[in-house]
């Protein structure tokens, strides 16, 4: 037994009706109260009748009635307005302010037992989710409905860490857009290592050049570390030379090559390449974040991906070293996976900051229009029978593996709440 059982038991009245407090006094639940997960009572805003009397207030639970002393509840104006104490154990009379006790009701022996035997199993069982052998009951509405919220809850919890780097740099919406970019630009291997080019290399430096693709490369790769070694082509030593002059203009600083992963990645997707893409966005965009905050459609923020290595690029995946020719362009499912991780999620953080629902909105509709995301978490849902229609439900789908599955949370979920619910029914 825990308290989060119990807080699921009150909220959808798991219990026998019959209700005696712990004075004797018949008790009738009008409104079990809002569920309040931040400090302060369990649930607020609760309307109890207790024998004639109606209290509107709010309601305190506990696996034994003592803990309201262990935790110090006694001492917390907070707590002064607790009309109910409801608890497993009744172990011990507790008393308000004014040492009148306080309405307690145990639930020790009132609880649905197949809810509890249910719950138990789902906290215990090894399986790749908790409800794998039942959630084919639950009906595809409810699993829809919580797919919506799974996604917006996703990308609002995204959206706290765009924010951390937003009041980094000083609420600049181009800089926080543009070191986004640059890291999904990294696809998780290099994630990092672009992360932190993008602070080496300002965007505002950048945008000074970005008619020129010679000198946005020379810029990118020196400040990647990508120039220090010594080279025999003409392309990236005439990149060398350009980057020692700017270097010295702007007072740019170089990383350590060693940083970049190369190992076990495809020729396609080496950091030499996807420096050379980068560069070719940044030209190619007059403003890369009002281009793609204010496209009409995902086919239009698509075309802005559409963008290629330079021309040495075509029969190189390194610099001085030949390769089969090959123009260097970012793939379809390369292009999805930067819309989702930069472009819908800076939407949703843009729409907050703007104060403006439209962003948001689009946002969704965007990934409605998606093809679904291909990796093992997906794969193993339409295993299960959970097969995903589009980018927004395959995002939903991590979410609810990663941040409920994965963390027992099904007291939290939607289809675990359901399940619950319905094994009484």
């Amino acid at each position: 037994m825990n308290e989060a059982f119990l807080h699921f038991v009150w909220q959808y009245r798991l219990y026998n009706t019959d209700i005696i407090t712990a004075g004797n006094q018949h008790v009738e639940v009008i409104r079990t109260g809002q569920q309040n997960r931040d400090a302060g009572p369990d649930f607020t805003n609760a309307r109890i009748k207790i024998d004639e009397t109606t209290w509107a207030g709010n309601v305190e639970i506990h696996l034994k009635a003592s803990d309201w002393y262990h935790h110090k509840h006694q001492d917390d104006p907070a707590y002064s307005n607790i009309i109910l104490h409801v608890v497993y154990e009744n172990d011990r009379e507790i008393l308000d302010k004014h040492q009148n006790p306080i309405p307690t009701i145990e639930l020790k022996g009132m609880i649905q037992e197949e809810v509890y035997k249910k719950y138990f199993y789902f906290l215990n069982n090894k399986l790749w989710i908790p409800c794998e052998k039942d959630i084919k009951q639950v009906p595809s509405l409810t699993i829809n409905a919580w797919m919506e919220r799974l996604f917006v809850e996703r990308m609002e919890r995204k959206t706290d860490g765009i924010s951390t780097i937003y009041k980094h740099n000083r609420k600049s919406l181009n800089e926080t857009f543009y070191q986004l970019l640059a890291g999904n630009f990294g696809f998780k291997t290099n994630e990092q290592p672009f992360m932190m080019l993008s602070r080496y290399l300002p965007v505002s430096v950048l945008g000074k050049h970005k008619n020129s693709l010679f000198q946005t490369e020379a810029m990118l790769f020196g400040c990647a570390g990508m120039l220090d070694e010594n080279v025999s082509d003409d392309y990236p030593n005439q990149l060398k030379q350009e980057f020692s002059f700017l270097q010295k203009k702007y007072g740019l600083t170089a990383m350590q090559p060693h940083l970049w992963k190369f190992l076990r990645l495809r020729p396609v997707n080496f950091p030499t390449i996807r420096l050379a893409q980068f560069a070719a966005l940044i030209v190619k965009s007059g403003n890369l974040l009002s281009d793609l905050m204010e496209a009409a459609s995902a086919d239009e923020i698509k075309a802005c991906f559409d963008v290629k290595a330079s021309a040495y690029w075509d029969d190189h995946y390194n610099f001085d070293k030949l390769s089969k020719k090959r123009t260097k362009t970012l793939g379809n499912a390369a292009i999805d996976i930067l819309i989702i991780n930069s472009v819908v999620q800076f939407m949703f953080f843009y729409s907050k900051v703007r104060g403006d629902e439209s962003y948001r909105d689009k946002a969704i509709a965007i990934m409605l229009g998606l093809k679904p995301e291909k990796n093992h978490i997906i794969s193993r849902w339409a295993n299960i029978g959970i097969v995903a229609g589009n980018a927004l439900e395959t995002q939903a789908l991590l979410e609810l593996k990663n941040s409920y599955c994965r963390q027992k949370q099904c007291l939290r979920c939607n289809i675990g709440t359901k399940l619950l619910r319905e094994t009484i029914a």
